[in-house]
């Protein structure tokens, strides 16, 4: 079993690899070119964040593994990102969805880590949160303005909502890693940063005039290995060349 603080530090590594995958795909895709270049920023800001973490875990774990490796040479089962980040860009509505959801819980577990146990995560925590606080600030005006809109971008951004909410549950949940965590004061206590994520959602809906889906349905497993379909295609293209060109350098 892997320890757990080598597992915190790959879920959140991960969570911000794949993240930056998909904002990534949207270069040169984006509807207006503010939006094409904010969306190239963030993917840099969530690739940096990346390499932080996964340094951080390599270094801790003591296999001699870096970020790289770790990136580019686990498979599907190894990656420990909640299934959130790994949903496809359907449309821009889904794209900002995504970001916003991810942000509201990204912001107050950063803000919670800035006071851990551990001196090397309040490092990079610190360091995070100042690129973090900017994209929760732009992707909540976007669902704002967007729900609150026409029809047609009101209705984007409810049926983005809707099938994104379920993958909140992945993205909130808690195991025996955490409790440990938890206990040595390393990260925060799981309940603040629930009831900050609860309280922001709860807040911009209500502003951007949209209903969260109160269905029961929930999707989890992703911070276990437990991946959707459309992961595996991440990978695919992410790792091609070091799959391919095995130990290749620049």
């Amino acid at each position: 079993m892997m320890d757990p603080f080598v597992t915190f530090c790959l879920r959140m590594g991960d969570n911000a690899l794949i993240l930056a995958q998909r904002t990534g795909e949207w270069c040169g895709h984006a509807p207006a070119l503010e939006e094409d270049i904010a969306f190239a920023n963030m993917g840099l800001d969530l690739i940096g964040q990346t390499q932080l973490w996964l340094k951080l875990g390599g270094e801790a774990e003591g296999k001699g593994r870096s970020a790289d490796d770790l990136a580019f040479l686990r498979t599907e089962r190894q990656f420990t990102n909640c299934q959130l980040v790994e949903q496809p860009n359907v449309d821009f509505a889904h794209a900002l969805m995504r970001q916003y959801l991810f942000d509201a819980w990204h912001l107050p577990m950063l803000d919670g880590l800035t006071q851990s146990s551990d001196e090397r995560v309040r490092a990079v925590s610190a360091k995070v949160i100042k690129e973090v606080r900017y994209h929760i600030d732009r992707s909540r005006d976007l669902v704002i303005g967007l729900g609150d809109g026409t029809d047609e971008s009101r209705a984007r951004m409810q049926g983005a909502l809707d099938e994104l909410w379920p993958f909140t549950a992945d993205l909130l949940a808690s195991d025996e890693i955490d409790d440990d965590l938890t206990a040595r004061g390393v990260i925060p206590d799981p309940a603040p940063v629930i009831e900050a994520f609860n309280a922001e959602t709860a807040a911009t809906f209500a502003a951007a005039t949209l209903t969260v889906p109160h269905t029961g349905l929930t999707r989890t497993g992703g911070r276990n290995g437990i991946h959707t379909e459309h992961m595996g295609f991440i990978l695919a293209e992410m790792q091609y060349l070091q799959r391919t060109y095995p130990g290749v350098s620049w």
